[in-house]
């Protein structure tokens, strides 16, 4: 399960990068800002300095490497956390949590910003830009927080074997 989750999070990692390529260099979304595809769906380009939801701006160089280290500290105990963890879902969770922050991280080093585009909104009611990387990491955390929340059961279907 260990290999899965590494492929989950090259994976990740992989799409995440090939999504933003074709944004930046395809569409140009960043001469463009926004494109409408659906009443409630549109290609917004925003230039994220912090983290999730716009937390922790780092508007300085210094900002924007302490943010870099931070971030990769956070992959590196995910990383090693796959090494060690026995339980399917949260080999998933972790893969995905992993393979999104490398994607944030390889465009906070590239750009000094992460780019974000997913516009979700109906109406007044607008949610927060985000991209693949970002989903990833959402969909993993969430998975881990109901595991804890649940707790996990004794039966061997979801236990994986010490390989």
């Amino acid at each position: 399960m260990k290999r899965f989750a590494y492929a989950l999070a090259a994976l990740v990692f992989l799409l995440d990068q090939l999504v933003k390529y074709w944004i930046v260099n395809v569409v140009q979304l960043q001469e463009r800002i926004t494109i409408p595809v659906l009443p409630f769906f549109s290609l917004t380009w925003v230039e994220n300095r912090g983290v999730s939801m716009g937390m922790m701006t780092a508007d300085t160089e210094v900002g924007r490497w302490l943010l870099v280290g931070l971030t990769a500290l956070i992959a590196t105990v995910v990383a090693l956390w796959i090494r060690r963890e026995r339980h399917w879902p949260e080999s998933v969770a972790l893969g995905l949590i992993l393979g999104g922050a490398l994607g944030n991280i390889v465009d906070r080093v590239r750009f000094g910003y992460v780019v974000d585009f997913v516009h979700l909104h109906w109406g007044p009611w607008s949610f927060y830009v985000f991209n693949v990387a970002d989903a990833a990491i959402t969909i993993g955390v969430l998975i881990l927080l109901f595991r804890a929340l649940i707790g996990r059961s004794d039966g061997n279907s979801e236990r994986l074997p010490n390989a």
